[in-house]
């Protein structure tokens, strides 16, 4: 078989843009049956995009140009030529891809197990509905998902980050496809399971050498994946292919001067010790959070009892889960403190239980918060709102945490509508502009919308909104979990200086070691709910 017959993917003088703005520029790339291939660059430099042009799903507005050819059934076709309902023949089954914001991705009304069967059934609709739920409760199974057969009824929003994205790349490889197309997909996964779930795509690969092989294009900012996974690496920046070699080359011997920049990117440790009579604004004392379990009313068990007699009330009793342990923590004024433990532990749910943000959820919490020497979780409606101004968060799903229909301007300036509303229209754009050139946007970014932006750059706006009431205390959930890492030196160095102008208080949570390193005076780390060590650094 000669290098033409293995080209799976053959990407030819591609352009892309909208109105006037080139966002993709003259872009090449070859990409064979069976290779793992990484594209890598900063945030807004068009990674993402490509990998949308391939699927035929750009947003609307978008003018494209060139050829993407793509080896179907021994047939090189022009996927830009083809219809969208021939388009839709070829998704999932011969092309997938894992997008980078799965609680985005994901259908809220439907439980994860019946999305990853709608699938299969799409493009296989000879399988019966029992080998359909099979196929997907071993694909949940084989992506790290504890109680696969349990889990397979939840809904995404009962799982935790992580857990969501493994639903979704089970979802994505659920029809074994030639090529899949990877966009951030271990963003909410702690180190070792990022490796577990590389390894995995790697191990389909091998399974998928029967019928061709797969082709894996991962597109990530995390370096220490690409050099785990990837054989060759594709850099990117403003929208143009700067270099594509070996994985060993890139590394070792770059050729652009960006390149080279990437590579040594790493976070730089910026801590000021504590000053001994901080105060602490957060204490928080033997706190535990429980969920409700899915589908485990006590119904049925009111049902069997009917005999034996019981009270009506008990029919609508819920079983819970508790997911959060008696933990304990103080944070002082000026101070970071690192909240670290692998997917699911409990990181997020314990932040959201010290905001009191669970009350959708139903979940019973227990304990004692204090918010700067407030009884936080007694407080009333009123007194928690004038309070909410010196507590905020960042949350780790920019996309899923700003609204659609407003512009940046509104969603950064909101807070100050609500806590400093006695301030001007033009004061508050000015107030508005000043804080997202804090976080590396121009002014521009004021009247426009999020889905305009890349990841990265909507998590910089999320850090922008939290930032722009100079809160006293600011929990920050994997703030940098979408940000590339040049720019995520950026933003931590920012974080670290308006701690040092402000003498903010952060809790921390992160995957990424290397961050809360670089960011934390103290870490917590938590293992299925519990503390299980308590550290200084």
């Amino acid at each position: 078989m000669n290098q033409a017959d293995l080209n799976l993917i053959d990407i030819k003088n591609l352009n892309l843009s909208f109105g006037r703005k080139a966002v993709i520029s003259d872009f090449n790339l070859k990409i064979n049956a069976g290779e793992r291939i990484a594209i890598v660059g900063e945030s807004g430099s068009g990674k993402t995009l490509t990998g949308l042009s391939i699927m035929g799903l750009l947003p609307e507005g978008a003018h494209i140009t060139g050829e993407i050819n793509c080896q179907i059934n021994q047939k090189s076709q022009n996927l830009l030529a083809l219809s969208e309902a021939h388009m839709r023949s070829i998704r999932g089954k011969d092309i997938a891809m894992i997008f980078q914001e799965p609680m985005t991705a994901l259908n809220p009304l439907y439980t994860v197990g019946n999305q990853i069967m709608e699938a299969v059934q799409c493009h296989e609709p000879s399988l019966s509905n029992a080998a359909c739920q099979q196929r997907a409760i071993e694909l949940l199974e084989r992506t790290g998902i504890p109680q696969a057969d349990e889990r397979f009824s939840y809904y995404p929003h009962q799982l935790s980050g992580g857990q969501r994205q493994r639903a979704m790349i089970a979802m994505a490889l659920a029809c074994k496809p030639r090529l899949l197309i990877a966009d951030e997909p271990t963003t909410a996964l702690d180190p070792s399971l990022r490796i577990q779930i590389l390894d995995l795509l790697k191990d389909l690969q091998e399974d998928a050498k029967s019928h061709g092989g797969m082709a894996v294009i991962l597109i990530t900012h995390d370096l220490n994946m690409v050099r785990h996974f990837a054989q060759r690496v594709a850099v990117m920046y403003q929208g143009k292919l700067l270099e594509c070699k070996s994985t060993e080359e890139v590394f070792n011997q770059p050729d652009h001067p960006y390149t080279s920049s990437l590579v040594n990117s790493k976070p730089v440790r910026n801590v000021l010790p504590l000053v001994p009579i901080a105060p602490v604004l957060l204490r928080a004392q033997q706190i535990s959070v429980a969920y409700p379990q899915a589908g485990k009313g006590t119904l049925g068990r009111g049902i069997q009892q009917f005999i034996r007699g019981f009270h009506f009330s008990d029919l609508w009793k819920r079983d819970y889960q508790e997911v959060v342990k008696d933990v304990s923590l103080e944070l002082r004024q000026g101070e970071t403190l690192g909240l670290i433990g692998e997917s699911g532990s409990g990181k997020s749910t314990l932040a959201m239980a010290l905001l009191d943000l669970l009350g959708q959820t139903g979940a019973k919490i227990s304990g004692q918060v204090e918010v700067l020497g407030h009884d936080w979780l007694k407080l009333n409606a009123v007194e928690r709102s004038r309070l909410r101004a010196s507590f905020q968060v960042i949350f780790q799903d920019p996309f899923g945490s700003l609204s659609p229909r407003m512009t940046v301007g509104q969603i950064v300036g909101e807070g100050l509508s609500l806590h400093q509303s006695d301030l001007s229209p033009d004061a508050t754009k000015v107030k508005v502009i000043d804080v997202l050139k804090e976080v590396g946007l121009d002014r521009t970014a004021y009247s426009r919308y999020p889905h305009e932006f890349s990841g990265g750059q909507r998590q910089r706006i999320a850090i922008a909104r939290a930032l722009i009431l100079k809160p006293q205390i600011l929990v920050l959930d994997e703030p940098t979990s979408a940000l590339d890492v040049t720019i995520q030196k950026q933003i931590l160095a920012l974080l670290a200086d308006l701690q040092h102008k402000y003498n903010m208080a952060y809790l921390l949570i992160s995957h990424d070691l290397e961050v809360v390193e670089a960011m934390s005076h103290r870490v917590i780390t938590l293992k299925k709910g519990k503390q299980i060590k308590h550290q200084e650094l």
